[in-house]
């Protein structure tokens, strides 16, 4: 993918001039001061108004990175109030940069709504990508990543744990939570008792100093979150997909076909049959009854 120092629809900008008036979504570090972008810093010292989960985290991150900027909060508590203000202030031709604590916005915050309503009176919303807790978990997890579902937080009640995690058992790709770490060794049973033995990784104190991922079954850390009491920062649990399960060998799928067959079936309903238990393909079960059973074929 080519560079661009110009805007997504390609218009080029002078180095230091002011960005067109609209919402920019601004990933910010999750921990390393260091991750974030030239381009963030850019939108968040220029913008007119900065709309953060609390002003005092966005304040501290502001006063380290050496910026200054009007901070205002938007968060699940007041979107329906500070929502409809932003959106006017944006159509009065404002730069507004919406950001989280820490990370990129909209993931398990209210961000979405002020994007849809933006959306909606047709001004520009457009994101300046960066950190990711979400993404630098299932990374560093060592679980497939072609497919994955972030899930958000778990439920705090371990009967609503257990009922997500029922929900989301059949899917087949990575699963990604948050989690506070007070309450991590009983997900973590949950998740176990519901998933059964996948393999997962905990992963703490992304891009710091003391960033952790630990990595094992379910139950084995359940286990040694049980033993050890609550680790000390942010958590991701990333859990891997459904196993496949073990195809019966050739002999055990002639013996059900013989059964099958046996017990009044043709061989066209046998093979059908033993492909559903098994899983294996219907075309081939059936390849093998014919040669099984050569006198019948119907």
């Amino acid at each position: 993918m080519a560079l661009d120092d110009g805007q997504a629809e390609g218009r080029p900008r002078r180095p230091g001039s002011k960005p067109a008036p609209g919402l920019y979504l601004v990933a910010t570090p999750i921990g390393n001061l260091g991750d974030i972008t030239r381009r963030a810093e850019a939108v968040l010292r220029q913008a007119d108004l900065i709309a953060c989960e609390d002003t005092r985290v966005t304040g501290k991150l502001l006063t380290l990175l050496g910026l200054s900027g009007r901070l205002t909060p938007y968060h699940e508590h007041n979107a329906d109030t500070a929502g409809p203000a932003l959106v006017a202030r944006i159509r009065e031709g404002a730069v507004v940069a919406l950001v989280s604590d820490a990370g990129t916005p909209l993931v398990s915050d209210p961000g979405s709504r002020l994007v849809r309503a933006c959306r909606a009176e047709g001004l520009r919303v457009t994101a300046v990508p960066g950190p990711s807790a979400v993404l630098t978990a299932l990374q560093l997890s060592g679980l497939p990543a072609d497919r994955f579902l972030f899930a958000g937080f778990l439920p705090a009640r371990a009967a609503q744990r257990r009922q997500t995690a029922r929900e989301l058992a059949g899917v087949p790709a990575t699963l990604i939570f948050f989690e506070s770490p007070n309450r991590l060794a009983e997900s973590l049973a949950d998740l176990a008792a519901v998933l059964g033995d996948r393999e997962a990784a905990v992963a703490r104190e992304l891009t710091k100093l003391h960033e952790e991922v630990v990595r094992g079954d379910l139950v084995a850390l359940a286990e040694r979150y049980g033993a050890e009491g609550p680790p000390r920062g942010e958590v991701v649990v990333v859990v891997g997909p459904p196993k496949e399960p073990e195809r019966p060998a050739a002999h055990e799928i002639d013996a059900r076909l013989a059964a099958a067959v046996e017990g009044g079936a043709s061989v066209k309903d046998a093979a059908a049959l033993v492909a559903a238990e098994t899983g294996h393909p219907r075309r081939e079960v059936y390849a093998r009854a014919l040669k099984l059973f050569r006198g019948d074929v119907s």
